[in-house]
């Protein structure tokens, strides 16, 4: 890369590495750096009365410097947290040659940079925990500068929240932003406390294929792939449903699954098109034992996280303590719309979407209108946890039919905040019955719902070889993560969330520029101060300060380019 094309701290910063290098010191050593203790241990444990931790060894990353001549102090980070190290000259270099502390961490050393330093624990005159170091050792040179954040009385000020910069450079936000470790910390809190559950119950976590020949177990669109020994398509896995349940065929009692899924759909604040799923499956149950299954993951995991199972999303507390509410999706839009639609066909429930206002197309079945009308007028009024049960027959193909009630199913989704965290059913093991509901989400692809299911002969074979009654249920891990971390977006918990092509800046080639009668070698710098296109020029409003600008940059970056004239830049712009 040009150093015309650095800022002036990274020309600086790159200069320091050749200069180490010049002292005999690689700014990246390979050797293993042992250490001892986290900062957050010392801070936590020190005791001056005992005078422990009087040999330490720790490495991290200098966030703040303050020089003050012949003594110093910096800020340190690593994983665990910030601790004060003081540097002092004769300590670091206690013979004639002062070359490390007055060279190289006074001048060569910058914020970002990753050091290894040993020493003791004191306590400052301020009272704040410090490691006074005796050796350093460089470990890892930046040359990028990090965006400033300033803390005072334990206030960040110029905090990095710009989100395109935040989710793209996730390695920075973690740097900048401690607190966004914290979520992700807790995110797998939240895993570990689930698989903690689900292992006490003796059920097995086992792996199933992402890429798949039938993208089968969700309503969902898939995206395809083509393996070319094979010289056939694959699709990223839409769930992972379909492949538990045969091994609950296959003799295992409690099979479950945290699953990367992928769906070729929309993005907001609450989809992301990889996400994580938990899926479980048991034998021998059903959907009621599986709500009151669900009601103690979601308790076991806000315990574990926060000690209470109060919990606060934006402004709203929300209490996850059991048992939650259940209401059949049929009572749960007449509670929302005052509307009964109870035995109403097709054509009835188009009637009602159109009251209503609710957007539908002419590929809705009766299902799909039911579902409709629940997302649009319902979902988000249930705040508090609340099961919705008993799922029209149409969209719950894998879903046993309610043994007491015609055209549903024994099916519940989980609504908190307004959102689905959790999906599950009485698993249907009818083989027939399967076979059918098949072909029905058949006929709903030759109307054109791009969402149905495609038809999984194989998961039929595994079926006719007889599976026990079973309950599955699949837990949307990124939103219980929002629900538990209050993070308002699923980027937020997302260490790499899905983003759009990072957008480059348009820049003219020369002959643009010459045509205008601007000599090669004053493009770059104009290009350098901003000036990408040649449209951009037309922006200038004084010669003079352009010509000022240029001559400047000439003479900082020690290009020897003649100076300009703002009668020649004049000239430039009137082209």
């Amino acid at each position: 890369m040009s150093n015309m094309n650095l800022s002036e701290q990274e020309q600086i910063r790159r200069a320091s590495v050749d200069e180490l290098r010049k002292l005999g010191i690689d700014p990246y050593p390979a050797a293993e750096y042992k250490t001892n203790v986290f900062a957050q241990d010392i801070l936590d444990n020190y005791n001056p009365d005992k005078n422990n931790f009087q040999e330490v060894c720790l490495a991290g990353r200098i966030m703040t410097r303050r020089i003050m001549g012949n003594a110093s102090f910096a800020e340190l980070m690593d994983s665990s947290g910030r601790i004060q190290v003081y540097f002092r000259r004769d300590d670091i270099c206690p013979g004639e040659d002062k070359t490390m502390y007055n060279t190289v961490f006074k001048h060569l050393l910058d914020i970002g940079d990753i050091i290894g330093v040993k020493g003791h624990v004191f306590k400052t005159q301020m009272g704040e925990i410090t490691v006074h170091v005796e050796e350093f050792t460089i470990l890892s040179k930046s040359i990028r500068p990090l965006p400033i954040v300033k803390e005072k009385d334990g206030v960040l000020y110029d905090a990095v929240t710009d989100p395109e910069m935040r989710y793209r450079q996730r390695y920075v936000d973690l740097i900048v932003n401690p607190q966004v470790r914290d979520v992700f910390r807790k995110r797998t809190q939240i895993i570990h406390s689930m698989r903690e559950l689900f292992d006490s119950h003796g059920y097995l976590e086992v792996e199933t294929p992402i890429l798949q020949p039938i993208p089968g177990g969700a309503a969902a669109r898939p995206f395809i792939t083509h393996h070319n020994t094979l010289d056939m398509p694959l699709y990223l896995r839409v769930a992972n449903e379909l492949y538990l349940k045969r091994l609950i065929v296959g003799g295992f009692e409690g099979v479950y699954e945290f699953a990367k899924d992928f769906r070729n759909e929309g993005m907001d604040r609450t989809h992301n098109p990889e996400f994580t799923v938990l899926e479980i499956y048991i034998a021998y149950k059903d959907y009621n034992w599986m709500m009151t299954f669900t009601e103690e993951i979601i308790k076991k995991a806000a315990l574990d996280l926060h000690g209470k199972t109060e919990v606060l999303f934006g402004d709203k507390l929300i209490n996850l303590n059991p048992p939650f509410k259940r209401i059949s999706m049929t009572d749960a839009i007449k509670e929302n719309t005052g509307i009964d639609i109870s035995g109403m066909d097709e054509i009835a429930l188009q009637d009602v979407c159109d009251k209503l206002g609710v957007p539908i197309t002419p590929t809705m079945g009766k299902g799909k209108l039911i579902d409709e009308l629940f997302g649009e007028k319902c979902e988000h009024n249930y705040i508090q946890p609340t099961f919705i049960i008993d799922y029209p027959t149409e969209t719950s193909p894998l879903t046993k039919k309610h043994r007491s009630k015609p055209g549903v199913t024994e099916r519940f989704e989980l609504m908190i905040n307004g959102k689905e965290i959790a999906n599950a059913y009485s698993e249907l093991n009818d083989p027939i019955d399967q076979m059918e509901r098949f072909q029905d989400q058949l006929r709903l692809s030759e109307k054109g719902d791009d969402e149905a299911m495609f038809i999984d002969l194989d998961f039929i074979r595994a079926l006719e070889y007889g599976m026990p009654p079973t309950s599955g249920m699949g837990i949307g891990i990124d939103r219980l993560a929002m629900l538990l971390t209050n993070q308002p977006s699923i980027q937020d918990v997302l260490l790499f969330p899905q983003m759009k092509p990072e957008k480059k800046s348009t820049s003219d080639p020369e002959e643009k520029f010459t045509e205008k009668g601007i000599p090669v070698e004053w493009i770059e710098p104009l290009k350098k101060l901003g000036f990408t296109t040649v449209s951009k020029l037309k922006e200038v409003e004084k010669a003079g300060k352009l010509a000022n600008d240029l001559n400047g940059f000439n003479k900082k970056n020690k290009l020897g380019l003649p100076g300009l004239s703002p009668q020649a830049v004049e000239e430039w712009l009137k082209q």
